[in-house]
C-alpha cells in the first residue's frame, strides 16, 4: 500500500515535470500555454467527487495506468486526459495522507502503522516530492505536516503512556549518543560531530554540514548498514541527498509541541481568516479532505485530547470572526473620495472608525521567552453622531472584553476597473470584498481599561473605583487601553524588520467589537493551553473511557470500589408502596423498629415487602435508608432502566453485573438479591415553622430512583432524559441525597445557558439544603427568580447580614438566661455557647435521665432550661402528655440553638477577615457546598479558580448534550491535583444526545472534525452505561408521539392519562397539533435582511393572529408561550405583538416569546407556536381568510 501511495506520488512529480517543461518551452517559443493543473480550478473547488471513497481509490489507480499509456501523446485530447487524470490522482494521495493520520491518531492502529511509516521513511520521501513544494499541492503538503505531527507525538507506542518532555528529551539525546560513539569509533573524518555537545549534535545545519562531506557510497555504509534507517534494497538508497535528509531528520531535535502552543497567538489574523485550506467556506460539501484533526471516539492522550480541540475551537472562533468582520465591512462600505481620502458611507453597530491608535507600551521580554512580556495600546474612538443604543454598546465595554483592529485601503476607481479586468469579472459583478474593501490586517487584542473624555475610568470591577464614586461617563470620546498579543507583535516586528511587511500599527483605522457572549473564545482557549501546560490527572477510574479505551462500564457505580453500601434517600420516597415498586430487582425487606410504635427498645424484626400482602399499616412511612447488598455481583439496576450503546433496545439492560432475576418470571423472589429498607424517625429541628424540612412532592419512577441512587454512588453516572422526564427533578434530587450522604463534600454544578442553570438552581434554593452552602457564579445570577442573593458578593453579604441576626439571637438567649454580656461577636459567642448553653442542657439531660428518679411529662417542661427563650415558639411548647414527645421536643429545641451557634461558627471567617476578596475566597473554597456556573463560565475563569484553590469532589453537569468536548472536559480540571491524585469522586452527566447538539456555525468542522460532538454522545457511542429516564409529564400522549418514538419506551406518566386537564380539549382547536404551511404574504415570503438574519413577515402576522384568538377564546396571557428558531423572527415577532396587541386591553402580550426552551405552566398542553422561517409553523387552528381579517382588526 506504501509502495502504491509512493508510485501515485512518482506520477503525478513528472506530470508535474512534464508540464513545467512545457510551460518553459512555450514561453521560449512566445506562445501562451493554456497548460493543465495538476490540481482542481477554482470553478471545482467546491464541486463534489462523484465517486465514494473506494471509488476513488479505483479510479487513481486506473489514473497511473492512463498516465502511462498517454505520457507520451503531445496532442490536446491527451493532455486534456491527462489533467482530468490528474485531479483524481492528487485526489487519491490525499486521501490516503488522511488514511495514515487516521490510522496514526488511534493507538490500537498506531503501534503498527508507525513502526511501518518510519521503517519506509515515508515522511522524507514525500516531502522530497515537487508536489510537496508545488503551490497546486497546498494541501497535501498541509496533510504531511498533520502526518509528521503524530508521527513524533511523545507516546510509547506499546505502552500507551504519554511521555513527559524531560523523557523526550533524554530518550532524544541518548539517540543522539548512541551516533557519536559510532561515529567516534568507525568515522574519524567526523570526529568533531562525534565529541560536540548532544545540542549541537541534532542542530540541522550543523549536521548537515558534517555529514554532507562524505561521499555516496559512505553514506550508504553509514544510513543504511550501520544505522539500519534505509533498506538496503531500497531504490532510494541510491539517492545520497535522500540519505542526507533521512539522517538529518532523524537526529534533528523535534520542536516542542508545548512550546509550540505556548508561542501561537490567540487571535486569528487575515492569513488565518481567509485561509481556507484551515477554515473552509461554508459551501463545503465533503469532497476533499482537510488538514484538520477529528474529534473521534478514542485519543491518544490527555494532551492529543487537548491540541485537537485547542486547534479546531481555535478556527471555528476565528470562522465566526470572519464572518461578524465581512458583515461590518459590508456595512461600512469603505471607498475613496474625489481628494482619494478613505471614506465609510455606511454604518455599522459594531465596528467603527478609529480617531487614533498608538502603541503606549512594550515590557521587556521575561526570561527564556523572546516576544515582549506584555504589549500596551490606546485607542481613542469618537461616539459622536451614534444612535444611543449604539454608543451604549460601546460605553459599555469593560475589562477583558476582545476588540479587533483593522487596516482597511481600499482602491480608487482607476484600480478597481483594473482588478475588474484582471480577475475577468463579467460586467455588473463586484470584486470579492476583500479586494473590493482592500482589508489589510486585522489584530485582536484585550481591554484593559476604559476612560472617558475626562479621564475618568468606566465600568471598573477592579475595585478602583468605589461603587458610590461611578458617575455618568462624559463627553463623546472614549479611550481604551487594549493589550495586544505579544508573540503576534514580535512576528509583526521581526516581519517589517525583514522588509517583508509594511509596520500595520502605523495604518489601523477601524476597530470592531462583538457581542459578549460570542466574545469569549480566548479565554477559552488560554484555559486550554493552561491545561496543556499542567501535568493534568484525570482519575484513575476515568481516564481509560475518556479516551476511549478499555471497558466503556468500568467506571459504572456496579463495577465500581468504595460504594456507598447506605444510603439516606431523605425525601425522595412518599410511601413503603413507592419504595417497593423503585426496586423491583430486589426483595425490599422492612427493619421495624418494635420502638417507633410502642416505645419499647426491646428490639426489632424484619418483613419482607412479598410477605406484608401490601398492607400499609405492616410497613413503617418514610424517610428511608436502603442497605444495598454486601456482594459486587448482586448490584443491579432496575430492569430496563440502564442501556448500553447509541441505539440500545428499549428492553435492553445492559449494564455490566445487571442480570434480572429470572425468578420474576413465575411472580417468585427467591432469586432476587435482599435490599434492607431501615425506616427511622425525622429529627426534630426546632419548635418554629421555619425549621421543618421543605420535603419533596414528586412522586419518581423506578428508573428516576435508579438515576439518583446511581448519582449518589461513586464513579461515572450518565442520564438521558428525553422532553419532560423530568431531568430537572432528579438532578436536583441527586444534589439533595448527596448533600445528606456526604456533607463533607462540595460540588460543582454546570449547565450550558443560564436559563438551565437558574431553573434548576432556584428549585435547589426550595429545597433542604440551607441557602448559606449554595453559591451562583456567572453574569446570568441577577436573572435567578429568587429573594436572596446567591452571588459571590451576594453570600458573602448575606453571611454578615445574618451573622448580626444571629448575634443578636445570642443576645436574646443570654438575657432569658439572666447573664450579664457586653457585645458579642462570633468568637465570645462560642464561648457562651460552651459555658452556659451546653453545660445547662447536660444538667437537663442528666436530671431528666436520672435512674433514681421517675420523670414525668410535667417534670420536662419544668427543668427545660431554655423555655423562656422559645416563648415565641407555636404553644404549647410541651403539652405534657407523653414524656417522650416532651423529651423529643426538648431535644429539638436544643438542635435549634446547636445549629444556630454552628452557623455562628461558620460566619466567624467573615468576622475576621477584613478585605472582600479574602472573604471571597473563603467562600469559594471553604463555606460553599454546591457551587453553581455555566460551563462557559468555568473555562473563563479557570486561571482564576485555580490561584483561588477551588476544590470539589462531585460535578453534576446538565444539558450535557449540548456542550462541546472542550467546554465539558474544562470544569473537571478546575482544581490543582493533590499529590498526584484526582480529587473527583463522582462525574454525572445529564443531556439528551437526541436533541440539540453543541452550536457549531463551519459546516466543515461540523461534519468533517466532529466539533459539534460532545462528549456526552460520544461516551454514549463508546457504550458507557446509560438512565434513560422513561415517563414524559409534559405533553399530551397524542403530542408525545411526534417524538416518542426516537426513545424506545418512552411512556407516560399517570397524570397525562387521569388528569381532566389533560384529557379535555383545548378550546376552539380542532386539532392537539397541525403542521401548517403559510403561502408568502403581500408577495414575500422568507426574507434575510442581514446575513443569518432569517426573517418570515407571513408566518409573524399568522402566530399573532392565532394568539389573539386564544386571547379572545379566554386563554391566559401568561399560559401561552411562541417559539422561533432564529433571532430575526423572534425580534421580528416580538414588533409585531407590539404593534398589533401590547396596548389592546384583552390581548396583551404573551407569556414569553423567543428560541429558547420554555418553561410554560398552566395549561397541560399549552400551544406552542414556531415561525421558524421554513414555512412550518406550530398551532392549534386552520385559519380562514376572513378570521384572518377580522382578527386583525380587532387587534388594531
Amino acid at each position: 500500500m506504501l509502495q502504491h501511495f509512493l508510485q501515485c506520488l512518482q506520477r503525478a512529480d513528472a506530470q508535474l515535470s512534464e508540464q513545467q517543461q512545457q510551460t518553459t518551452a512555450a514561453a521560449a517559443a512566445g506562445v501562451g500555454h493554456a497548460g493543465g493543473d495538476i490540481d482542481a480550478s477554482d470553478d471545482d473547488e467546491n464541486g463534489t467527487v462523484a465517486a465514494a471513497n473506494g471509488q476513488i481509490i479505483a479510479d487513481a489507480a486506473a489514473a497511473v495506468n492512463g498516465f502511462s499509456r498517454h505520457r507520451n501523446q503531445p496532442d490536446a485530447a491527451a493532455n486534456g486526459a491527462s489533467v482530468r487524470v490528474a485531479k483524481q490522482l492528487l485526489l487519491h494521495l490525499e486521501r490516503f495522507v488522511e488514511f495514515l493520520i487516521d490510522l496514526l491518531s488511534q493507538l490500537p492502529t498506531r503501534r503498527f502503522v508507525h513502526a511501518l511509516v518510519e521503517d519506509q521513511q515515508l515522511l522524507v520521501k514525500a516531502k522530497r516530492s515537487l508536489l510537496y513544494r508545488a503551490e497546486q499541492g497546498h494541501l497535501f503538503q498541509q496533510l504531511l505536516d498533520l502526518l509528521a505531527f503524530y508521527c513524533d507525538f511523545p507516546l510509547n507506542d506499546h505502552t500507551g503512556e504519554q511521555l513527559t518532555e524531560d523523557q523526550v528529551v533524554a530518550t532524544h539525546y541518548d539517540k543522539v549518543c548512541q551516533l557519536q560513539r559510532l561515529l567516534f569509533k568507525h568515522w574519524p573524518q567526523l570526529q568533531d560531530l562525534a565529541l560536540a555537545n548532544c545540542a549541537s549534535a541534532c542542530a540541522p545545519d550543523g549536521l548537515r554540514r558534517a555529514l554532507a562531506g562524505l561521499s555516496r557510497d559512505q553514506l550508504v555504509q553509514l544510513v543504511c548498514r550501520q544505522l539500519r534507517l534505509v533498506g538496503g534494497d531500497d531504490p532510494w538508497a541510491q539517492d545520497p541527498d535522500f540519505l542526507l535528509d533521512v539522517a538529518v531528520t532523524t537526529y534533528q531535535r523535534r520542536a516542542s509541541q508545548r512550546a509550540a502552543i505556548n508561542a501561537m497567538p490567540l487571535y486569528p489574523t487575515e492569513g488565518l481568516l481567509w485561509d481556507t485550506s484551515q477554515i473552509p467556506t461554508a459551501a463545503y460539501t465533503g469532497d476533499r479532505p482537510l488538514a484538520l484533526p477529528k474529534l473521534n471516539l478514542q485519543f491518544l492522550s490527555p494532551t492529543d485530547y487537548l491540541l485537537r480541540n485547542f486547534h479546531l475551537f481555535r478556527l471555528e472562533a476565528a470562522y465566526e470572526v470572519r464572518e461578524d468582520i465581512h458583515v461590518a465591512l459590508q456595512r461600512l462600505s469603505p471607498g475613496r473620495d474625489f481628494d482619494n481620502n478613505i471614506v465609510f458611507r455606511g454604518w455599522s453597530k459594531m465596528c467603527t472608525p478609529l480617531t487614533s491608535f498608538r502603541i503606549t507600551q512594550v515590557s521587556a521580554p521575561r526570561v527564556g521567552e523572546k516576544h515582549p512580556a506584555s504589549v500596551l495600546a490606546e485607542v481613542v474612538v469618537d461616539t459622536r453622531g451614534m444612535r444611543g443604543d449604539v454608543a451604549s454598546g460601546w460605553d459599555e465595554l469593560r475589562q477583558h472584553d476582545v476588540l479587533f483592529l483593522m487596516a482597511v485601503n481600499p482602491p480608487n476607481e482607476d484600480d478597481m476597473q483594473d482588478a475588474l479586468t484582471a480577475a475577468g469579472v463579467k460586467s455588473g459583478k463586484d470584486l470579492p470584498l476583500l479586494q473590493r474593501t482592500g482589508l489589510f490586517a486585522v489584530r485582536g487584542a484585550e481591554i484593559v481599561e476604559v476612560r472617558d473624555e475626562a479621564g475618568e475610568l468606566m465600568n471598573d470591577f477592579t475595585g478602583r473605583v468605589r461603587l458610590d464614586e461611578r458617575k455618568a461617563p462624559q463627553g463623546f470620546l472614549r479611550t481604551y487601553l487594549l493589550s495586544l498579543d505579544p508573540a503576534q507583535y514580535q512576528l509583526d516586528v521581526n516581519a517589517t524588520s525583514a522588509e517583508t511587511s509594511p509596520d500595520i500599527y502605523t495604518i489601523f483605522n477601524l476597530l470592531m467589537r462583538r457581542e459578549s457572549k460570542e466574545n469569549n473564545f480566548k479565554a477559552v482557549l488560554e484555559s486550554i493551553r493552561d491545561s496543556l501546560n499542567e501535568q493534568l490527572v484525570i482519575p484513575e477510574w476515568l481516564v481509560d473511557i475518556f479516551l476511549g479505551y478499555g471497558d466503556a462500564g468500568a467506571a459504572h457505580y456496579t463495577q465500581m470500589p468504595g460504594l456507598l453500601r447506605t444510603v439516606d434517600f431523605k425525601d425522595t420516597f412518599l410511601d413503603a408502596q413507592h419504595i417497593i415498586d423503585s426496586f423491583p430487582q430486589y426483595d425490599a425487606t422492612f427493619l421495624i423498629d418494635s420502638s417507633s410504635r410502642q416505645g419499647d427498645m426491646s428490639g426489632s424484626s424484619t418483613i419482607s415487602a412479598s410477605n406484608a400482602q401490601r398492607d400499609p399499616s405492616a410497613l413503617p412511612p418514610p424517610p428511608y435508608k436502603v442497605t444495598y447488598p454486601t456482594e459486587q455481583q448482586q448490584l443491579q439496576p432496575a430492569p430496563g432502566s440502564t442501556k448500553r450503546g447509541a441505539d440500545a433496545d428499549a428492553a435492553a439492560d445492559g449494564t455490566p453485573g445487571s442480570n434480572p432475576a429470572a425468578a420474576a418470571a413465575d411472580g417468585g423472589t427467591s432469586g432476587k438479591p435482599v435490599l434492607l429498607v431501615e425506616h427511622y424517625r425525622p429529627v426534630n429541628m426546632g419548635p418554629y415553622p421555619e425549621d421543618k424540612p421543605k420535603g419533596n412532592e414528586v412522586r419518581f419512577t423506578p428508573v428516576q430512583v435508579e438515576a439518583v441512587g446511581a448519582g449518589v454512588q461513586p464513579g461515572l453516572t450518565m442520564i438521558v432524559g428525553p422532553p419532560g422526564t423530568g431531568k430537572t427533578d432528579t438532578a436536583v434530587q441527586i444534589l439533595q441525597v448527596l448533600y445528606y450522604n456526604c456533607p463533607g463534600q462540595r460540588t460543582l454544578l454546570i449547565t450550558h445557558s443560564n436559563q438551565a442553570l437558574n431553573d434548576l438552581f432556584a428549585k435547589m434554593v426550595a429545597r433542604d439544603i440551607p441557602a448559606r452552602y449554595l453559591l451562583r457564579l456567572g453574569m446570568g445570577e441577577r436573572d435567578l427568580d429568587v429573594d436572596d442573593d446567591f452571588s459571590r458578593a451576594g453570600r458573602v453579604n448575606n453571611m454578615l447580614a445574618r451573622r448580626l441576626t444571629l448575634l443578636a439571637e445570642v443576645e436574646k438567649l443570654a438575657n432569658t438566661l439572666g447573664i450579664p454580656h457586653a457585645d458579642y461577636t462570633c468568637e465570645t459567642a462560642g464561648y457562651f455557647w460552651l459555658l452556659h448553653v451546653l453545660s445547662r442542657w447536660e444538667k437537663f439531660t442528666a436530671a431528666v435521665s436520672a435512674p433514681d428518679k421517675v420523670t414525668t411529662a410535667a417534670a420536662v417542661g419544668e427543668l427545660f432550661p431554655f423555655k423562656e427563650y422559645f416563648a415565641d415558639a407555636p404553644q404549647p411548647l410541651f403539652k405534657g402528655i407523653s414524656c417522650d414527645e416532651d423529651l423529643e421536643v426538648a431535644r429539638g429545641c436544643f438542635r435549634h440553638l446547636r445549629r444556630m451557634f454552628q452557623e455562628l461558627e461558620e460566619t466567624r471567617p467573615f468576622e475576621l477577615l477584613k478585605g472582600q476578596a479574602d472573604r471571597v475566597s473563603y467562600l469559594c473554597n471553604k463555606q460553599a457546598k454546591v457551587v453553581a456556573m455555566t460551563c462557559t463560565h468555568a473555562a473563563l475563569k479557570r486561571r482564576e479558580f485555580l490561584n483561588l484553590g477551588l476544590k470539589y469532589d462531585n460535578i453534576v453537569m446538565e444539558e450535557a448534550g449540548q456542550v462541546l468536548e472542550v467546554e465539558t472536559f474544562i470544569p473537571m480540571v478546575l482544581q490543582r491535583q493533590e499529590d498526584g491524585v484526582a480529587r473527583l469522586k463522582r462525574v454525572i452527566l445529564i443531556g439528551d444526545h437526541h436533541q440539540l447538539p453543541p452550536v457549531v456555525q463551519n459546516m466543515a468542522f461540523q461534519k468533517y472534525s466532529h466539533l459539534d460532538q460532545s462528549l456526552f454522545a460520544r461516551f454514549i457511542r463508546l457504550g458507557t452505561p446509560y438512565v434513560e429516564l422513561n415517563a414524559q409529564g409534559r405533553a399530551r400522549s397524542s403530542i408525545a408521539s411526534l417524538y416518542n418514538w426516537r426513545y424506545g419506551g418512552l411512556k407516560d406518566l399517570p397524570a397525562v392519562t387521569q388528569d381532566p386537564a389533560f384529557l379535555a380539549a383545548n378550546p376552539g382547536f380542532a386539532f392537539d397539533y397541525q403542521l401548517i404551511n403559510v403561502p408568502d404574504y403581500q408577495g414575500r415570503g422568507e426574507s434575510e435582511p442581514a446575513p443569518y438574519y432569517y426573517q418570515n413577515l407571513g408566518e409573524a402576522e399568522y402566530l399573532v393572529a392565532v394568539y389573539s384568538f386564544m386571547r379572545l377564546l379566554g386563554y391566559p396571557a401568561n399560559k401561552i408561550s411562541i417559539l422561533t428558531t432564529y433571532n430575526g423572527q423572534k425580534d421580528l415577532l416580538r414588533d409585531v405583538i407590539e404593534a398589533r396587541c401590547a396596548r389592546h386591553p384583552v390581548i396583551g402580550r404573551p407569556h414569553k416569546v423567543g428560541h429558547q426552551q420554555l418553561n410554560v405552566v398552566g395549561y397541560p398542553d399549552p400551544v406552542h407556536m414556531c415561525g421558524s422561517g421554513n414555512k412550518e409553523i406550530w398551532g392549534g387552528i386552520e385559519r380562514p381568510a376572513a378570521l384572518v381579517q377580522a382578527l386583525k382588526a380587532r387587534c388594531v
